[in-house]
């Protein structure tokens, strides 16, 4: 009678009947608190307890809780567990950020679970970081990609850029190798600069060109990546780019919580060049296919350098909680990175503070933020591959008496590692803060402030007995001792002004503000040899006489100022039709006198074309928005005062006077026009939700021209006093599609199955390269390096696309192995009859490929069943060609001494000439990657103590599948026209790879 009763009075299907409690609408709500007031006041309060519940009968920690009838407020604890006073018919409501809020009344038991349920609007509700403030997704009409901490990759960062790998269309992060000392190649969009900054602005917490190394992986919350010209222009002349927003955790209103979290990982190698081992060097000796020396040994200086015992473990400690007027979060990381070879690694410890307070009533909020991070890196070893490899495997580095064999023609990398040190170390801090007022409803002013300072200190040291000071001219025998340092600090203040207003079907916000940068570089390095004992190192650089051949001196310092005022206006009319105009006023002490100042605007719009009538009856559309941006960025990443003319000394001459004194003359022009290269960029978009809200996703398509790109150009004398001038002349573009999906495949109670889908494609053209004033047909770039001085391997002509290898094509071999090619008419002829000019019209050159991939896929699934889940994330990057210079250098035996690859004798035996860059060494560098694959478990813990437990392991870089025969593909740089990148030239193999390595690991997070 009981239940019947209850399900006439329309039970909610959320609550689990410990009790007999129903769910009323909001108006029956109201209805019931005002039907008898006086029965209900007359009941006596009680202890409300219960749990409040996810979709998998997780409780949920943080879960707001009202007591509707009384106004009194609770918050569930970290196992979702809450207590409450209420009466018998008090109306109480529980919401949760994500999930749909739930009302229930009071009946006469006093315990009562509740499981909330997902909503399917959240992802529109969903709070997006954009330039200075947040947008609700559903607001967005520029083209931003969000990426919170759920879909982070989790093969521990070496880098926090690393956790983006694949995650954003049009992303491009690529690393060279696991080197934990090595960087990464960042570019979005494609290649948007010559000379100047090419990687797009990272902001942190709102810092403008926030340090990186201050980050750790468990601290970051989300990145927004803001693709596109409306979205980036409030950034103004650093935002050519592209802009990545990170924000980092903070603390939040509840209980205190503790998280730790930790991992231990592995490497080992997945492959290495296949030169010849000792054995197969003495076969193709009396074969007589290799005319070289046998020195009767059987080494592999290979594995001397790997360190087989590698463990990198990382360990991160935070301290959350707060009120209702503060919140606070801090952080300990330490973590000890250990390189795949020998000698390369790295220890950094870490600390982080977030502190948030109210004041005045809660019209007055202050945070807080400071970060420090030491780190100190190993920078001798990583290298050296090449000379191992090439070595006579017969010959070993030991004289006979056990000392270190040293010859002229190779290092010695084994003695090198032992007789030399080379290290860094490197202290990061910032501290910002920033204080909010609302002076009236709907009015904010705020000023935010931060500081910034990293200061490095290079070491190295190379032992009296070392190779290279054994066989030095100047002072042989003597030990090498340097030191350099630099400190680099930033100011950066920011004031603003904030309106938002709602009225009727309108919402309107608007913010204004002024920004102020001031950046200071300076250091300082000193050098010397001819050290007599190796007590010191490099910590008494003057304990040996100073000669003018062995000492090496230098320093410098130099600044630069950027002020700017900016604005940005948001109106939103019934949540159909958004609108957005950007406009930046900024001033920058490098550009030139006569262009101190630039304007960048931007407008974007936003239809939700599913709150129209016509779409009422299309069910299976559940959003559909469509967008459109335009806007305008630039480029001030270049040198500073690079637009003045500078002095640098012209030696030291005896003057009239008897005096030897030093001369000065003018190093650069004077460029007084000089100005910041200035992008164009239309953007395209559609948001869609689809399928009863399984499937969502973004289609973008855009288009950019960035204008006046910067460049050193021949200029003549008079009336210039140098010959060369850094000017503004080129003009680059690039166009694209980028689709991003997720699609729900399964969710029930015990089972669920999420896909992630990225792609991106991109054209890259060099427009012009010239002006009435300055000429210049091409510019090459990427030098093959190796035997055979075969110069660089792109030339990049107007009018033409970013990446176009351009060499000879490849005809066949003579009958006695000699190279032949086909010229522009098509005919063969000999290496010695190909016109290599530079003008297109003329030379026998031909573009034979292109470095830069065609296309960028990535694919996530994520399963979880029960307290298991599992991830299986992979990657590709489709046609493209690489140049393996391995091959080039190390796959002809024709006059060579060193050990060779066994294709020299296979593939490349029919090479009887000398070395040549043709696309006869062009590969297919395409590959689909098994990347990532993490199976984990959450262990539930019936534990008022310990709130959640997770354990996992994880596998990267698995699998690769590709034709291409030398080094992984992966690890070849993607980023750039051909200039070198970390180490590394776009689409070139390396000749001394860091050996790709597949990594374990293992890892918990534990909150209590």
């Amino acid at each position: 009678m009981k239940i019947n009763l209850l399900k006439m009075m329309g039970l909610s299907a959320a609550v689990l009947l410990n009790s007999p409690v129903f769910s009323m609408s909001a108006n029956e709500e109201r209805a019931a608190t005002l039907k008898n007031p006086i029965s209900l006041r007359a009941q006596a309060k009680k202890p409300i307890t219960g749990k409040v519940m996810d979709e998998n009968n997780i409780g949920i920690p943080g879960v707001g809780i009202k007591n509707v009838t009384s106004g009194k407020s609770a918050q569930t604890d970290s196992n979702g567990q809450f207590t409450i006073e209420a009466n018998a018919g008090d109306v109480i409501r529980f919401t949760y950020i994500g999930y749909d809020s739930q009302q229930i009344t009071v009946g006469e038991q006093n315990s009562v679970n509740i499981k909330l349920k997902p909503s399917a609007d959240t992802k529109l509700d969903d709070v997006v970081v954009v330039g200075y403030g947040t947008l609700r997704e559903k607001e967005i009409t520029s083209a931003i990609a969000k990426v919170d901490s759920t879909k982070f990759r989790q093969s521990g960062s070496r880098n926090p850029l690393d956790l983006l790998v694949g995650k954003v269309a049009g992303l491009q992060i690529s690393r060279n190798s696991s080197n934990p000392n090595s960087g990464v190649g960042i570019q979005l969009r494609g290649v948007t600069s010559i000379s100047g900054t090419a990687s797009p602005l990272i902001i942190i917490d709102g810092i403008p060109g926030g340090n990186l190394d201050l980050l750790q992986q468990d601290d970051i919350e989300s990145f927004s990546v803001l693709k596109d010209g409306s979205g980036a222009a409030i950034y103004g002349t650093r935002a050519n780019a592209g802009v990545i927003l990170v924000t980092t955790k903070k603390g939040k209103k509840g209980p205190s919580r503790f998280d730790y979290n930790a991992y231990v990982r592995t490497e080992t190698l997945v492959k290495r060049p296949d030169f010849m081992n000792a054995e197969q060097w003495r076969a193709r000796i009396a074969s007589g296919e290799y005319v070289v020396p046998d020195k009767g040994g059987d080494f592999d200086y290979f594995q001397d350098l790997i360190n087989k015992n590698n463990v990198s473990n990382n360990h991160n400690l935070a301290i959350a909680g707060g009120g209702d007027h503060s919140n606070y979060r801090v952080s300990a990381n330490y973590r000890e990175l250990q390189g795949f070879a020998k000698e390369n690694g790295r220890k950094e410890y870490g600390v982080r503070l977030s502190l948030t307070q109210k004041g005045l009533q809660d019209k007055l909020q202050a945070q807080f933020n400071v970060s420090t991070n030491f780190n100190k890196a190993n920078l001798l070893g990583g290298g050296g591959w090449e000379n191992v490899l090439t070595k006579n495997p017969t010959e070993s580095y030991y004289n006979p008496d056990g000392s270190y064999a040293f010859t002229r023609t190779i290092t010695n990398e084994v003695a090198r590692l032992e007789q030399e040190r080379y290290g860094l170390q490197q202290q990061t801090s910032s501290v910002d803060g920033k204080l909010e007022l609302e002076v009236i409803k709907d009015l904010k002013i705020a000023a935010f402030g931060a500081v910034q300072r990293n200061n490095r200190i290079w070491s190295e040291y190379r032992d009296k007995a070392s190779q290279n000071s054994v066989e030095n001219g100047d002072s042989p025998n003597g030990g090498y001792a340097a030191k350099s340092t630099e400190l680099n600090q930033n100011l950066n203040f920011e004031p603003t002004i904030e309106y938002t207003k709602t009225f009727g079907k309108h919402k309107i916000s608007g913010i204004g503000g002024y920004s102020f940068r001031y950046e200071v570089n300076e250091g300082f390095n000193a050098n010397n040899r001819g050290y007599v004992n190796d007590l010191f190192e490099d910590n008494n650089l003057g304990s040996v006489p100073v000669k003018v051949n062995t000492i090496g001196i230098g320093s410098f310092k130099n600044d630069n100022t950027l002020i700017a005022v900016f604005a940005r206006v948001n109106y939103a009319l019934n949540d159909k039709y958004f609108a957005q105009a950007i406009f930046r006023r900024e001033g920058s002490s490098r550009f030139g006198a006569n262009n101190k100042w630039a304007n960048f605007p931007a407008i974007s719009g936003g239809w939700n074309i599913t709150q129209e009538d016509f779409m009422k009856n299309v069910t299976w559309v559940n959003n559909l928005k469509l967008r459109a941006g335009y806007g305008v960025t630039g480029n001030s990443g270049f040198a500073n005062y690079a637009s003045l003319v500078t002095l640098s000394g012209g030696g030291i001459y005896l003057f009239p006077t008897n005096e030897y004194l030093q001369t000065y003359g003018p190093s650069r022009n004077p460029n007084p026009d000089l100005r910041w290269e200035k992008k164009q960029e239309t953007n395209i978009g559609l948001d869609f939700t689809i399928l009863n809200n399984k499937l969502t996703g973004s289609i973008d398509v855009y288009k950019r021209k960035t204008k006046d790109l910067l460049d050193t150009y021949t200029s003549p004398q008079p009336p210039f006093v140098t010959s060369s001038i850094y000017t503004n002349v080129g003009t680059i573009s690039a166009k694209g599609i980028e689709l991003s999906l997720s699609y729900a495949a399964i969710k029930n109670k015990d089972f669920s199955w999420n896909i992630d889908f990225a792609g991106s494609t991109t054209k890259n053209i060099l427009d012009s390269y010239s002006n009435d004033e300055y000429r210049r047909d091409m510019k090459t770039f990427g030098s093959i390096g190796g035997f055979g001085a075969l110069g660089d391997a792109f030339r990049t002509y107007e009018g033409r696309e970013v990446g176009e290898f351009w060499g000879k094509r490849f005809a066949g071999f003579s009958p006695d192995g000699k190279w032949t090619f086909f010229n522009r008419n098509n005919e063969v002829v000999t290496n010695a009859q190909i016109n290599t000019s530079v003008f297109r019209d003329q030379t026998d050159l031909a573009v034979i490929g292109n470095a830069v991939p065609k296309y960028y896929l990535s694919l996530s699934n994520d399963f979880t069943y029960k307290g298991f889940d599992l991830r299986v994330f992979l990657r590709s990057k489709l046609d493209f060609d690489v140049l393996n210079t391995m091959a080039i250098s190390y796959g002809n035996k024709n006059g060579a001494s060193t050990n060779l690859l066994n294709s020299a004798f296979t593939k490349y035996a029919e090479i009887k000439d000398t070395y040549m860059y043709t696309d006869y060494y062009l590969e297919s560098g395409s590959f689909l990657k098994l990347d990532e694959v993490t199976l984990g478990y959450t262990v539930k813990l019936n534990s008022k103590y310990f709130r959640n437990l997770r354990m996992y392991v994880t596998g990267q870089n698995l699998v690769t599948i590709t034709g291409y025969t030398g080094n992984d593909p992966d690890f070849i740089q993607d980023t750039g026209l051909g200039q070198e990148i970390n180490g590394r030239s776009l689409g070139i193999d390396t000749r001394s790879p860091y050996p790709a390595t597949r990594q374990f690991l293992f890892g918990v997070n534990f909150g209590f």
